[in-house]
């Protein structure tokens, strides 16, 4: 048997219609009705289930976003500090910078999948708060490293405390909602992260102006207030996130559901989707070999490992771009959050136009055309003594560089076969994401600036092959899913 047959044979049904679905659990198999606009069989009316998303959107989605707003502000906060003379202060070089980043997004990879199996045995609401306590605390002392050590050391391990979070957020995204409500959901909380990014070169340009201030540098005043910040957002965190849908009470011993509407919360998922039914608390090593060995999933991987890389070197850069354009040194980071204001603009209805037109694929690929577009233009303009125009394509560039990283995400969560699998799947694409860090931290070398000009010959050609790898995942679906019409299992067919 085929990897390709065996994938449509073991594969939940993922199209919308009146049609059974079978799932497998052990050597059982159920058939549960296929929701067509309303679930068949509820007890329940569409007007009671639409308010209680509703409240759900108003409980769990703030608390995941608050958390990843503290998650980008300290992963994100060295490229303003390098306009505050971070490097000769602390005693490295560029380079010796771009090394620590590196070590960042390797402690993230290293444990992204260890940390989704603590996840799925413990539950989001106890290791997702211990996380952010940890890493808040790591970045909070930061503000006191000095030398090459020090630097190394601490990027080191505040990459391996917030290994994991995105993907235990996305995943639990997935257990409060249903798949048509997924990909706008993955948008509001990758919302969390843009809405950082826009506010740090803001916030960066108050705070580095305390530079002298009981003797601390502006960047360690950065460090320290936007710590302790996480701190707090992890004790609210941990207080008051609700434990799941079946459960949605907190250890502040708040009952946000009554019985009756958790069980609507909980039986709506399932009948939308049964494969997130857990039947245990661990995850089996056939569906980490389901998963590892999902051939369909490399092409996600490739685009989003490529396509990204470029966007962490401008998470490091940027500011330090703007400057070059002429811009002053601590105006050029609030002026850099222009392109990401204008991308939190831009997520909410790139994930609200996937669910409605239940096509995720080719908003993907466009999205990524988009990208590649605005980065050609920013390696043409590299000699142009125009700074306000070299400015104006930096910042668009930025504003569409990762739009559609969060549809890639519902994407391919859509087509797991189970809660773990799920779990892995998503892990896999965090990991993918983080390892473009890994890339993006050495695009721009000392020695190429100011102009950069062999790091934006990079930077197009790996976009170049991420959009490549975009329509090919495209195109593989739809000719999986000829081969499933043929047969007549319309249930099997893949979603894109």
């Amino acid at each position: 048997m085929n990897v390709s047959t065996h994938r449509h044979e073991e594969h939940l049904g993922k199209e919308k219609g009146p049609a059974l679905r079978v799932f497998k659990t052990g050597s059982k198999e159920s058939s549960v009705p296929q929701p067509s606009g309303s679930d068949e069989g509820a007890d329940w009316t569409v007007e009671e289930e639409e308010r209680l998303v509703r409240r759900v959107d108003m409980i769990v989605m703030p608390l995941l976003m608050l958390t990843f707003f503290a998650l980008q502000l300290d992963r994100g906060n060295m490229g303003n500090a390098l306009t505050d003379f971070f490097l000769k202060d602390v005693g490295i070089t560029q380079d010796q910078f771009n090394v620590g980043q590196q070590l960042l997004w390797v402690g993230i990879v290293v444990l992204e999948i260890p940390s989704n199996f603590v996840l799925y045995r413990v539950g989001p609401s106890v290791w997702i708060s211990g996380q952010i306590i940890a890493w808040g605390l790591i970045a909070t002392f930061q503000a006191f490293q000095k030398g090459l050590g020090a630097f190394l050391s601490t990027r080191l391990l505040l990459g391996l405390c917030e290994s994991g979070f995105i993907p235990a957020g996305l995943y639990t995204i997935t257990r409060w909602y249903k798949r048509n409500e997924t990909s706008k959901r993955f948008a509001w909380f990758f919302i969390g992260n843009i809405s950082s990014q826009a506010l740090s070169g803001i916030i960066a340009y108050g705070i580095l102006h305390m530079r002298g201030v009981c003797g601390l540098a502006g960047w360690q005043w950065l460090f320290l207030i936007e710590g302790v910040f996480t701190i707090v957002v992890g004790f609210i965190f941990t207080t008051f996130f609700p434990r799941g849908p079946a459960n949605p009470t907190c250890y502040a011993r708040i009952h946000y559901f009554n019985e009756h509407e958790s069980r609507i919360l909980a039986r709506r998922v399932l009948i939308d989707d049964p494969t997130k039914e857990s039947t245990g608390k661990k995850i089996s090593m056939s569906e980490i070999r389901q998963t590892l060995f999902n051939w369909t999933l490399y092409p996600h991987i490739l685009f989003t490992i490529l396509g990204l890389a470029p966007s962490s070197t401008m998470w490091s850069y940027a500011p330090t771009l703007v400057n070059s354009f002429g811009y002053g040194r601590l105006r050029s980071n609030a002026l850099v959050s222009i392109g990401q204001w204008i991308q939190l603009l831009l997520y909410i209805p790139w994930g609200i136009a996937a669910d409605r037109l239940n096509r995720r694929g080719p908003l993907v690929s466009l999205g990524m055309l988009l990208w590649w577009v605005f980065a050609l233009t920013c390696r043409v303009l590299i000699y142009s003594r125009n700074g306000n125009k070299r400015f104006a394509i930096l910042t668009l560039a930025i504003s569409v560089s990762s739009i559609w990283h969060p549809v890639n995400g519902s994407w391919m969560a859509l087509n797991a076969r189970s809660a773990g699998e799920r779990s892995i799947t998503l892990a896999v694409f965090i990991m993918s994401a983080n390892c473009s860090g890994i890339i993006g931290s050495q695009l721009f070398q000392q020695s190429d600036g100011p102009l950069y000009r062999t790091g934006w010959t990079v930077i197009i050609a790996v976009v170049s092959v991420a959009l490549f790898f975009t329509i090919w995942a495209n195109v593989q679906y739809v000719l999986l899913n000829r081969g499933v019409r043929r047969k007549g299992n319309l249930e099997m067919l893949y979603r894109y």
